[in-house]
C-alpha cells in the first residue's frame, strides 16, 4: 500500500539547516495500523506529512496505492490527495462556521465525487456509522471535543479512501472517548484501511498491528504488537462502530 524509499527531508532556518527525516525506508500493507511514535523532534509529523503530499521531500520516493505522491505536481496532488487520503487531526480541524454534516459533505464536494443529494444521504450514513447522526445540523461548536473527532473521522471517510492519516487523534480527548475512537480505527483498518497514526502515547500505540519508532529524523525500530482491542475474527467493523457511539 505504502512504500517509501530512502526518504530525507531538510528545512532551512536562520540558524541553519535541519534534517527532519535522514534516509528513511518503510513498507505499509494495505490493511495495516500502523503507529509512528517517538519523542518530539523525531521525525513523526514531517512523515505522515510526506506521505499525505502535504509537504515533498528533499529526497526519496513516496507511492501509495502504485501512485508517485512525491512525483505530483500540486494540482494533480490535490485531486489525488482529495480522493485516496483521509487525514484526521488532533483539533478535529472542522470548519467552524459549517454544521457537523456539511463539514462531511465537504470533501465529496471538492472533489465532485457525488451528486449534492448522493453526498448528503452518505453523509448522513457516516455520521450513523460513528454515533452522532443527531448531531448532523449543529454547528461543531456545539459538540463535545469526542463527538468533534467522530464527525472528523466521518468527514474523513467521505471519499472512501484506502488510506487514513490520523495525527494524535486522541491527544485531545479523555481517556474513554480515546479508547473509544481507538476502537473506530482499528475497526476501518479491519475493514481494510489502512490506517497510520502518529501518538507521542506508546500505550495507545499498542493498539496497532506494528509500532515504528523514529528517533533524529531515522527508524530507530519497528516491533509488531498485539492489539489490546479484538481482531476481526471477534469484532467486525459494526461492533467497532457501535463501541465507539457508546
Amino acid at each position: 500500500m505504502i512504500v517509501i524509499q530512502s526518504l530525507s527531508k531538510t528545512y532551512s532556518g536562520t540558524n541553519g539547516d535541519f534534517k527532519a527525516l535522514d534516509g528513511v525506508s518503510l513498507h505499509f500493507r494495505p490493511g495495516e495500523f500502523v503507529a509512528i511514535v517517538g519523542k518530539s523532534g523525531s521525525g513523526k509529523s514531517t512523515l505522515i506529512n510526506l506521505i499525505a503530499g502535504i509537504d515533498k521531500p528533499s529526497a526519496g520516493i513516496v507511492r501509495v496505492d502504485g501512485a508517485n505522491v512525491s512525483g505530483l505536481d500540486e494540482s494533480r496532488l490535490a485531486v489525488w490527495r482529495g480522493r485516496n487520503v483521509g487525514v484526521v487531526f488532533q483539533f478535529f480541524q472542522l470548519l467552524p462556521t459549517l454544521t457537523v454534516l456539511e463539514n462531511v459533505m465537504l470533501p465529496m464536494d471538492f472533489c465532485a465525487t457525488h451528486e449534492p443529494r448522493e453526498a448528503r444521504l452518505r453523509a448522513i450514513s457516516l455520521l450513523e456509522k460513528v454515533g452522532i447522526a443527531d448531531q448532523a445540523d449543529k454547528l461543531p461548536s456545539a459538540l463535545s471535543g469526542g463527538q468533534q473527532q467522530r464527525a472528523a473521522i466521518a468527514r474523513a471517510l467521505a471519499n472512501d479512501p484506502p488510506l487514513i492519516i490520523a495525527d494524535e487523534p486522541t491527544g485531545n480527548l479523555d481517556s474513554h472517548t480515546a479508547d473509544a475512537v481507538l476502537a473506530l480505527l482499528v475497526g476501518l483498518s479491519r475493514a481494510g484501511k489502512t490506517i497510520v497514526m502518529v501518538t507521542h502515547e506508546r500505550d495507545l500505540a499498542q493498539h496497532a498491528d506494528r509500532v515504528v519508532t523514529l528517533a533524529d529524523g531515522k527508524v530507530e525500530n519497528q516491533a509488531t504488537s498485539k492489539p489490546r482491542i479484538a481482531r476481526l475474527d471477534e469484532y467486525d467493523l459494526a461492533h467497532s462502530l457501535e463501541l465507539a457511539a457508546k
